[in-house]
This record gives structure tokens, sequence and C-alpha cells, in this order.
């Protein structure tokens, strides 16, 4: 029998393949000629705060507080683990000019009937403070059908060390809570305390799903009267294997896309830090 409509099927399938390759290019071409400011160098990861952690959130500008979906959730907001049952896993690396600093954060993490438990590791080398080690801890509750609560405690491990250290010499926190009012609506909130007792860091987020745009945005405010931190980021994703990213992490465009094969999840960003550009691609397993 022939089947009338195999040509009308491959017809779309290629022109669905040109608009992904087409919204790659633009992405690119957008990113590759901004370029990048020059200052002094200083890394966010080098105090246990959460940016840099996953391609995605660094494509969206690193506003992720409220959206906190995925298996790097345990950094962003521990509240946003409950959003998915099952494992996942992922690992994260930096791609282009390591020779500036190595950077490769890793965690996997376990939700069942509204309960989450998470381990997290994120180290970098070869930057100025030497070695910034983090391991995180995370547990997450349900507290009804429209809020989430979770809370990590973050370990500075130290180096050079012979020995695997589960815990480290340092011991801070962070408290997150996940409102969802509706289905397309999301608020997030993050406390991170980075030494002494007292919290240092305040961030708030908003996520809002309209069709096939995610737009995100998030204010970090300072207790200690540092400047505040703004970061916007959108997520456009035409078909259910292919997202487009854009976002401002502070003022520095940022950019990428994720492809999903099955149940693997591979992402890129590329974003613009003190006095060159940086390349990341992560992968993510759900089981």
């Amino acid at each position: 029998m022939t089947n009338h409509n195999t040509p009308t099927y491959h017809k779309n399938y290629n022109f669905s393949l040109q608009i992904v390759f087409t919204l790659i290019l633009i992405v690119c071409s957008l990113l590759y000629l901004t370029i990048p400011t020059y200052g002094q160098i200083e890394y966010p990861f080098e105090v246990a705060r959460p940016h840099y952690v996953g391609a995605r959130a660094l494509a969206m500008g690193n506003a992720f507080t409220a959206v906190a979906d995925d298996a790097t959730s345990g950094f962003w907001n521990p509240a946003g683990l409950i959003q998915w049952e099952g494992v996942k896993l992922f690992g994260v690396t930096k791609l282009h000019d390591r020779h500036f600093y190595r950077f490769d954060p890793k965690g996997i993490g376990f939700s069942w009937r509204g309960t989450s438990l998470y381990w997290g590791n994120k180290i970098a080398i070869d930057v100025p403070s030497g070695v910034p080690d983090f391991n995180y801890y995370s547990i997450a509750r349900k507290l009804g059908p429209y809020l989430a609560a979770g809370g990590s405690l973050k370990f500075k491990r130290r180096h050079p060390s012979d020995y695997y250290q589960f815990f480290g010499y340092h011991t801070s926190y962070d408290l997150g809570l996940l409102f969802k009012p509706r289905p397309e609506l999301k608020f997030g909130c993050l406390l991170q305390n980075l030494e002494g007792s007292s919290i240092q860091w305040v961030t708030l987020g908003s996520a809002y799903i309209y069709s096939s745009y995610l737009f995100s945005a998030d204010i970090a405010i300072s207790t200690e009267d540092a400047e505040i931190e703004y970061y916007l980021g959108v997520e456009y994703s035409p078909y259910s294997f292919f997202s487009v990213r854009v976002g401002s992490s502070n003022g520095d465009i940022t950019g990428g896309f994720g492809i999903r094969i099955i149940d693997v999840y591979l992402h890129y960003a590329r974003i613009y830090e003190p006095r060159f550009v940086s390349h990341y691609i992560s992968a993510e397993i759900h089981f």
C-alpha cells in the first residue's frame, strides 16, 4: 500500500531541521559579534555562590532561581529538586581557553513522592584564589500543591589533600523556596550564607511560560551593601528536542542552545567574562 503522507512528512521534517539550524546560526552570530568588556578579573565561583553551574542556566543569563527544574537545582535553588521524580545526573565542562582556568561541576539528585536528596560538587583550578572546591548536600520537601522548601549545606574542601574529602573545613548553607501558584508561573527565593551564621545574599526570581517561551528574571540583593545584581533569560523551544537561549548576566550577554536525545540533554553556552569569552557544554541524564 502506498503511503501518500510520506512526502509531506519528509518535507515537514526537513523544514524543521532548517529552522533549528537557522536559530543556532543566528544565536552564535550574535554572540560572536559582541565584544567582551575588560576589567578586573573576578570569578563568581571563587565563593560558594551558584553562578556558572550548568550550561543551560549560563545561557539564560544565570536567571535560574525560579526555573531550577534540572539536575543543577541543588546549586540554584534546592527547593526546585521536587519538580521531577527519579534520578538526574549532570556534568559540565569549560571547553575553550582552559589555560585561563578549568571549571568542571557535577551532581546527582534523587526525588520521590515530594522528597528529594542531592549531592553536587563544583571545583575550579588555576584561578587566583587557588582551588575553589565546594561539596553541596541538599534536601527538599514539597509542602503542598503550590509550595516547596529546600536547604543545602556547602563544604569548602582543602587543597592539596591526599584523601577524598566528603565534607571540608568551611561550612555554609543555602535555604530555598519555590512557589508555583499557576502551571505557567513560578517564584523562587534563595537565601545564601557564605560565612559566619547570617545571610549575605537574597536572590528573588520569577519564571513565566508563554507558548514555547520561558522567561526568567532574578535579582540578587546583598545584606552587606554590595551592588545589586540583575539576571534575565529567555528560552525558546520550538520543538520538544531543541531549545535556543539568550540572556543578560548582570549586564553581560549570554546565549546558547540545547538538544534532547531521548533522556539525554546536551546544552551549550557562550558567555563573556573579563578579558575573554568562555564556552561551556553540559550533559544531563534522566532515569
